[in-house]
């Protein structure tokens, strides 16, 4: 059931003073959640001014502003989309403030037309700073933009809904993983290279995994509304081996990144803690097909798992 712990809504409604408004307008975007995204361009900008020998703090610290917008717009149109098609709203099962949405169209906080119009706004705000990255880096950074700004928005938006079909993890997996780490490592460089593709594999997978782990307590809302997410089509313990599955994909891309010489050796060394982690959250995910609840732990595991893994990827290169 709803967990009795569940927040206060920041600002109450009715109340309209600035600067609770604009309290509300930045925890709608889910701030403590756009890390996934921060990351990693992080990871692909270290492994970028290794290659290069230089940094370009210009467009890494673009590229930062430009994917947490996105990220933040995704979130907030997420919301309004779910809203939309009644899964947040027959969500009963949710573990917050990880799942379920921010709720906070279903508290009063903002309307269903304020949070479109935010997640408009964000999403202009970084097609816009992405039009001035293109001119300062060159018009090729545009492709990758566009993919990203598409990926954030078909993820929930009729008629397409990438999520309802199935395809929401691949989605992440791009839109925060591939495509960031290899984009930001190509603003340092210039080239796409292999070490760079190497280590967008395991973000690539981490952050699946948080999606995946993500859409099991709302798994019967979801089906309910009619939004076939992946773990609506596999079940809890088809979702539990698609995690342990991944977690070993990111282990493996590491061991192959050390093989070809793209990462030293000592980069295995976290990634093989992670993958223990990772196969355990996956036999707990199995055993809890009947009470949702208790996979909070394994929530936060995998957030943390995420969250470590790109920060030794980041620093790896300067073993």
């Amino acid at each position: 059931m709803q967990s009795s712990r569940e927040p206060v809504p920041p600002c109450q409604p009715g109340d309209s003073s600035p600067l609770q408004m604009a309290r509300s307008y930045a925890m709608a975007t889910r701030p403590m959640f756009l890390t996934a995204s921060l990351l990693a361009v992080i990871t692909g900008t270290s492994l970028g001014w290794h290659s290069a020998g230089r940094l370009d703090a210009t467009a890494a610290l673009l590229a930062l502003l430009i994917i947490a917008l996105l990220h933040a717009a995704a979130n907030v149109l997420n919301d309004v989309y779910d809203e939309l098609n009644g899964a947040d709203r027959l969500n009963t099962q949710r573990i917050y403030p990880y799942t379920g949405g921010s709720r906070f169209i279903q508290n009063g906080v903002l309307s269903l037309e304020q949070m479109r119009n935010w997640g408009l706004l964000l999403l202009s705000l970084a097609t816009l700073l992405g039009f001035g990255l293109g001119a300062y880096r060159g018009t090729a950074v545009l492709g990758l933009g566009m993919a990203g700004i598409g990926l954030g928005v078909l993820y929930s938006a009729p008629p397409i809904q990438l999520a309802s079909r199935g395809l929401g993890e691949i989605a992440v997996a791009a839109g925060f993983g591939l495509l960031p780490v290899c984009g930001a490592a190509w603003l340092q460089t210039g080239l796409v290279q292999l070490p760079a593709m190497l280590v967008a594999i395991p973000v690539s997978c981490w952050v699946a995994n948080i999606l995946l782990i993500n859409e099991i307590p709302d798994a019967s809302s979801d089906a309910a509304a009619g939004k076939r997410t992946l773990v609506v089509r596999l079940g809890i313990r088809g979702a539990a081996y698609l995690y342990m599955f991944l977690s070993l994909t990111a282990f493996a891309s590491v061991g192959f990144a050390v093989i070809t010489g793209s990462l030293p050796l000592l980069a295995l060394l976290l990634p093989g803690m992670l993958l223990a982690i990772g196969l355990l959250n996956g036999i707990r995910i199995g055993t809890a097909a009947h009470k949702t609840a208790d996979l909070k732990p394994v929530i936060e595991k995998t957030l943390a798992i995420h969250t470590a893994g790109c920060l030794w990827l980041a620093c790896s290169p300067w073993f």
